[in-house]
């Protein structure tokens, strides 16, 4: 009882308990770690990207929390290391994907002529709480990877072209999954603000100068038809979500599962020239990565 009594007063006097003061410790090691991503990693050699196997590469993870940190990784993974690029959240903390802090990035990017693979997270608490708060457990699913990650994503793509990121880095490339993250099933309809909102361009260019558009392992037909017909096939990527759109299809849904071949034949099934099947396949990601 006394070591209770203890505890409240503690508490109640603004000290932290030990768990909550561990957790807080870890959030710093975690910050600093993020902010100094060499210390932690002095055992990847040089060039390791490079070694060993022409089948496989990866994208550079980058502190983004630390702006300026943020730039020299991208810069030291791409020319040391062998990285093509960088994933990364649109989202760090409070901060979009245009936020100006950012501009150091996207320029070192532009300058290294690297890609940066956005991939989308889940929406701040308030839009969860206005919109996937109350429908059980699908809510999180929902607020998740069956929508509000992809609705999250494409509107800071919008935010990024509007608020003039690629006016001010025209060279910069970004790799959009899901197809584009919801947004160019809605070009048609969103670039009639386009002048609206100052640019000097269309809408629609940005995506075909600025963005490359994966399905991330969605296998619907109509998708891929209606993406090469916005942005055309000399701007889409292959690619899959293994393992987690691998061997699952919930009463019979086929469109998020590429086992048994599914993944392949997507792809050679496609109404296509052979031609365009290559550079969708491997060809346009050898070209954005030369």
């Amino acid at each position: 009882m006394r070591r209770s009594g203890r505890r409240r007063r503690s508490r109640a006097a603004g000290r932290r308990s030990p768990r909550t003061a561990r957790r807080a410790r870890g959030a710093r090691r975690d910050r600093r770690e993020a902010a100094h991503p060499r210390a932690h990693r002095r055992g990847t050699p040089p060039g390791s990207a490079r070694s060993g196997t022409d089948r496989f590469q990866a994208f550079a993870a980058i502190p983004t929390q630390k702006p300026a940190a943020a730039a020299a990784e991208l810069e030291r993974a791409v020319r040391e290391l062998g990285f093509p690029g960088a994933m990364l959240y649109g989202r760090t903390a409070d901060k979009l994907a245009d936020h100006p802090d950012n501009d150091e990035l996207y320029a070192t990017a532009e300058r290294l002529g690297v890609p940066l693979h956005f991939h989308p997270q889940t929406p701040v608490k308030p839009v969860i709480d206005a919109y996937y708060s109350d429908l059980g457990p699908i809510g999180p699913a929902l607020a998740g990877a069956a929508i509000g990650w992809y609705y999250d994503l494409g509107v800071q793509y919008l935010r990024m072209i509007f608020s003039g990121v690629f006016d001010r880095f025209p060279g910069l490339q970004v790799i959009a999954g899901h197809w584009g993250e919801v947004v160019l099933f809605y070009l048609d309809h969103i670039g009639f603000f386009a002048q609206a909102g100052g640019l000097p361009r269309p809408l629609a260019d940005y995506f075909e100068r600025n963005f490359w558009v994966a399905g991330s392992g969605t296998v619907s037909s109509r998708y891929l038809r209606w993406t090469a017909e916005v942005v055309g096939t000399d701007r889409m990527l292959y690619s899959t979500d293994y393992p987690y759109t691998y061997g699952a299809r919930p009463g019979g849904f086929p469109y998020v599962d590429t086992s048994n071949g599914a993944a392949r034949a997507f792809l050679e099934d496609a109404p296509f020239t052979g031609e365009q099947k290559a550079d969708i396949a491997h060809r346009n990601w050898e070209r954005l990565t030369a």
